[in-house]
């Protein structure tokens, strides 16, 4: 049986392949919408990449009884910003996405799904002083309202039918390469812009605070959870938190210009954008994910600055 993975060719689900082939695993089929063997170059010719959309269930059924996953990574989907723009895709690609999958799983009686899930399903109205996984969640964003409601059919589809499934809410990823708009996509462009030699002004305060997690780790994170004994999940879907101590955007432009001393950063603090991540800057408590399936990051802020230059200078043709 094959390992399936929704979005493989992506920022999370190209490294999630190599993390898959690192451990001698051999058949890996790839979905996707638009698959792109960019991310993947070197290792592309070890898998199966199939071209398929999530809103389309006639593409989701082909795959599943095709490939006959042991587990499926469900990674695909759209993210905030284009959602919130195009609300009606994003339902069909997230919310009815998710369903597809999960209806497909029991069908052909795939035993496991592990979803990525997101910390933009709380709001901007948490009253307590750390985001953990007994907090409200009331999003905003469309976005936010499709993961919830995929976390929520998950958990039916577990109680009902058996299925082992199990999702991570992911912080804000940083990593190169990242291409879509964000209010919080400064803790990757930073680095990145620097790194290309081009100035770079940050539009928050300098004391403002995100949590942030590598996508290497975010990776590790989801196959690390597939791998936890069944008896140990008892929360299912987990907040996980990701660089500690989380810096601020002073510190992280101080690390970049460590590294680059031609580095040219400035501060232009965006009032709209600031009300935003002042609601978000809060520490993540993931006590219960280190608990169950003893997860913990690797990379600090200072490790992803290193690594991710590491990473732009070893392989200038997957981020260009």
């Amino acid at each position: 049986m094959s390992t399936l993975i929704t979005g493989g060719t992506g920022f999370i689900g190209a490294q999630v392949v190599r993390l898959l082939l690192e451990k001698g695993e051999k058949d890996i089929v790839v979905f996707d919408i638009n698959p792109s063997t960019k991310l993947l170059d070197n290792v592309a010719d070890q898998i199966e990449v199939v071209r398929g959309d999530l809103g389309n269930f006639s593409h989701v059924l082909s795959v599943v009884k095709t490939s006959r996953p042991r587990v499926i990574y469900h990674l695909g989907g759209m993210l905030s910003v284009p959602s919130d723009a195009d609300n009606a895709a994003s339902f069909r690609a997230n919310a009815m996405g998710t369903f597809h999958v999960l209806e497909a799983a029991r069908l052909f009686e795939i035993p496991q799904v592990l979803f990525s899930s997101t910390c933009a399903t709380y709001g901007l109205d948490i009253r307590e002083n750390v985001f953990d996984d007994y907090t409200l969640q009331r999003p905003q964003l469309f976005y936010g309202a499709t993961k919830v409601f995929s976390e929520l059919m998950g958990l039916f589809y577990k109680r009902k039918f058996g299925l082992d499934f199990r999702g991570v809410r992911y912080p804000s990823i940083v990593g190169p390469g990242v291409k879509t708009p964000g209010i919080v996509q400064y803790t990757s462009w930073v680095i990145e812009e620097c790194a290309k030699g081009n100035p770079f002004t940050i539009w928050v305060k300098p004391e403002s605070k995100l949590a942030v997690m590598y996508f290497k780790d975010a990776a590790r994170a989801i196959v690390m959870l597939r791998e936890a004994p069944l008896a140990n999940i008892k929360m299912v879907n987990y907040i996980i938190a990701g660089a500690t101590p989380i810096a601020s955007a002073q510190e992280l432009a101080d690390m970049v210009k460590a590294k680059i001393p031609t580095a040219q950063i400035n501060f232009e603090p965006d009032l709209e954008r600031q009300k935003v991540v002042d609601k978000l800057s809060l520490p993540i408590d993931d006590s219960i994910a280190r608990k169950e399936w003893n997860w913990k990051s690797e990379y600090d802020q200072g490790r992803i600055v290193d690594d991710f230059l590491e990473e732009m200078k070893l392989h200038p043709q997957r981020y260009s």
